[in-house]
């Protein structure tokens, strides 16, 4: 049975952050999306995972993006990956750069992939750090379904990326859309949050259902601030579909609150200033 999401449930997901901590114990965290035409997606997810309390985010992007995505942010540790798209030499060079000790990363936001077989390549030598992952866009294509499956990864579609990733569409009426991620979600392993006006995160096992119903959230990047939040709360709490659901929750909240104060007329920047006043009920020092 499907439980919907509320405030003390939520605030369950999410633990405390220690007083005593230092640079980088509340989370360090890789991104890695871009291409030539979508330069933006990174940005979003990276300050997205900033704002939910990541301490370090790096952000791995196509190097003719690595000037503008620099210039944007001073907040950004920014990683240049050498090739205009993911290919086996890029992936290589990549995980000889990026830090070992990763929380969590999540890929695929606006990301160009030449080569399936480097995505499988740095999916599995992530994996075999116990980085945490979150997968998007790009990345959801079904030659990764057996790579994934029971390792605590979370995918995160549209209905549109769902069809591509599972073979078949979600349909409209809720209830049946809910069992039908519950039952890909058990079959693959995997944890599912499939984004809508209703958000559905199931592994399988358990199924929260997150309503929105925000109609200005269909602006593009809501979604890629979504991921990084994602990313962020993986960092906090290894399971994936409280990770999930938090992070639905928190990015729905902060959709709400954008939409209230701009109408229909939001764009994705404006979630990530309000991110810290939808983790507000959740902060908690020890």
């Amino acid at each position: 049975m499907a439980k919907i999401l509320q405030v003390q449930t939520v605030k369950s997901f999410i633990p405390s952050r220690k007083a005593s901590s230092r640079k980088g114990e509340n989370g360090k965290v890789l991104v890695l999306g871009g291409n030539y035409l979508y330069h933006g997606a990174p940005i979003l997810s990276s300050l997205g995972a900033l704002r939910a309390g990541s301490d370090l985010v790096y952000t791995c992007v196509p190097k003719i993006n690595v000037m503008a995505t620099r210039a944007y942010s001073p907040n950004l540790i920014v990683v240049p990956l050498v090739d205009a798209k993911l290919t086996r030499g890029s992936v290589q060079k990549l995980l000889g750069i990026i830090p070992k000790e990763l929380d969590s990363a999540t890929i695929g936001m606006g990301l160009g992939i030449q080569d399936r077989e480097a995505l499988k390549i740095l999916i599995a030598s992530l994996l075999d750090r116990a980085v945490m992952l979150s997968l998007d866009a790009s990345t959801l294509v079904p030659e990764i379904l057996s790579q994934i499956n029971d390792k605590k990864v979370i995918v995160t579609p549209h209905a549109g990326e769902f069809r591509r990733l599972f073979g078949q569409s979600p349909p409209d009426d809720t209830k049946q859309r809910s069992a039908m991620v519950e039952k890909y979600a058990k079959e693959n392993g995997v944890t599912i949050l499939l984004k809508g006006p209703t958000d559905i995160i199931s592994d399988g096992k358990q199924t929260y259902h997150n309503p929105k119903n925000i109609a200005a959230m269909t602006v593009g990047g809501t979604g890629d601030v979504l991921s990084g939040v994602v990313a962020a709360m993986l960092c906090k709490n290894k399971n994936p579909v409280q990770a999930a659901s938090a992070a639905a929750y928190v990015n729905g909240k902060a959709g709400f609150l954008a939409q209230k104060k701009y109408g229909l007329h939001i764009v994705a920047t404006d979630l990530l200033d309000f991110i810290p006043y939808s983790m507000k009920p959740f902060d908690k020092v020890k």
